[in-house]
């Protein structure tokens, strides 16, 4: 959907989400401390402003037609590390990746799920501010550090209404600026990681909600869309220094970057600490045979592209490559608990033959433990399911209109940040207490300072 038109000027520069989809225009700020990140709020234009990170999202909720954008991947400093509670206080605009590697010779790591082991490439890992953004911190907040629309500074903590509505609010309640927030212990730099395979999605969730389940942070399954529908679940548990083989490099310093994937007994670094794996965004299979049948390793035909994909990327860490394999639509959703027999026909209707979404060829799977806790906070306990579709294939809006519809008959909503298109329409039924987000913007921020290309779109 595109956004509004206005009249550009020398100053703009052209945003878009990783996915490379509904660009729009705005004057970019790239504060390097408070008082200039206070300064670019209080002299922005008649259209607002919004806080942005990598990019990694492929919403809209990071751009700003006609407005500013603050860049804030300058404010990423680490104040400081409690090595005995395990908490730390951390710029907004630090790399969760660079973080993860900060942490790790003092035994700690970011909560799990922040970073994605299982990537696209091209795509960085995101920052502390787009974590928060999103809601994928919520319960591991101490204290947030807020500018606000007035461009005071103030300090938010759980229990606080504001604090509820900026985990997960899209930075529509101001800016963060810093955060504290808990983090896990680990005794290595590693994780074990095991697969299984499935012969379609049913026996996968047949398995995955039975006794004995996988459960962790680390579980996620991918469901080929084109082909015979195979499936293949991976999980990924944290190695203890007593799990590390014998005779293992990381057993003489267990707290060190790991060097390399560690294939040694299924070892891989934990999220955050390697490259990411070069899967493309239309899903794994493009790169190599994740979903063969036999273990044998059998490339898949777009293997060829690998070398070409090494030496355009290099190293992780460099910006999003938005069209690098074509422009693509993210289509992330949450279905209940209890709803697994929904979730099943939405695999089914992506997987028809006539299916848009089978350009996708996988969708990808997680299990997810809580609900958020934010009006607007995407988590809901049950299962979340993403795909990235080629933004070309014919029918593909009115295509996803009719899973919107689906989604929101189950009782599960669309999440926003990776959300470009959705219609106003389903956003209250999707998200129940939206007026009251709302409510606290309009008492918190009259004005309507804190705007985006997604709150014009979708009426926040």
């Amino acid at each position: 959907m595109a956004v509004e038109t206005f009249l550009p000027d020398d100053d703009c520069v052209p945003l878009t989400g990783s996915g490379g989809t509904a660009p729009s225009l705005a004057l970019l700020a790239r504060p390097r401390s408070a008082p200039e990140a206070a300064r670019a709020v209080l002299g922005r234009g008649a259209r607002g402003v919004v806080a942005r990170g990598h990019g990694g999202a492929c919403g809209d909720a990071a751009q700003n037609a006609g407005g500013t954008v603050l860049d804030l991947t300058r404010l990423d400093r680490i104040h400081g590390l409690d090595p005995t509670e395990g908490v730390v206080v951390c710029e907004a605009g630090i790399g969760l990746d660079r973080l993860a590697r900060s942490l790790l010779p003092h035994g700690w790591q970011p909560p799990p799920g922040l970073v994605d082991a299982a990537r696209p490439a091209g795509r960085r890992a995101g920052t502390v501010g787009g974590a928060i953004a999103r809601g994928a911190l919520a319960g591991r907040v101490r204290s947030l550090e807020l500018l606000t629309a007035d461009g005071a500074v103030t300090t938010v903590r759980p229990g606080d209404a504001l604090c509820e509505a900026t985990v997960g609010g899209l930075g529509l309640t101001g800016v963060v600026l810093s955060a504290e927030f808990a983090l896990r212990p680990v005794e290595t730099g590693y994780v074990r990681e095991r697969s299984a395979r499935f012969r379609d999605a049913d026996a996968l969730l047949a398995h995955w909600t039975g006794a004995g389940a996988p459960r962790g942070p680390h579980a996620r399954a991918w469901v080929e869309l084109s082909g015979r529908g195979r499936a293949v679940l991976t999980t990924a548990e944290p190695v203890p220094y007593a799990g590390l083989p014998r005779g293992h490099r990381a057993r003489r310093a267990p707290l060190g970057l790991p060097s390399g994937a560690g294939a040694t007994g299924g070892l891989r670094p934990l999220p955050g600490l390697a490259r990411p794996r070069l899967f493309p965004p239309y899903g794994p299979g493009a790169l190599g045979g994740l979903l063969t049948a036999s273990g044998s390793g059998t490339s898949a035909p777009g293997a060829s592209l690998l070398p070409r994909l090494l030496a355009a990327l290099g190293e992780s860490g460099l910006p999003p490559v938005p069209g690098l394999l074509g422009p693509f639509v993210r289509y992330r959703c949450a279905v209940p608990e209890g709803r697994e027999q929904e979730l099943r026909g939405i695999l089914g209707v992506l997987a028809d033959r006539r299916s848009p979404a089978r350009g996708a060829r996988h969708a990808r799977v997680e299990r997810v433990d809580a609900d958020g806790a934010g009006p607007l906070a995407f988590p809901v306990r049950g299962w979340c399911l993403e795909l990235d579709v080629p933004a070309g294939a014919p029918g593909l809006g009115r295509f996803l209109d009719g899973l919107d519809e689906r989604v929101a008959a189950a009782g599960g909503r669309v999440c926003l940040a990776e959300d470009a298109r959705l219609r106003p329409a389903l956003l209250p039924v999707m998200y129940p207490r939206l007026d009251a987000f709302r409510e606290l913007r309009a008492a918190l921020d009259p004005r309507s300072v804190f705007r985006s290309d997604l709150s014009r779109r979708l009426g926040l």
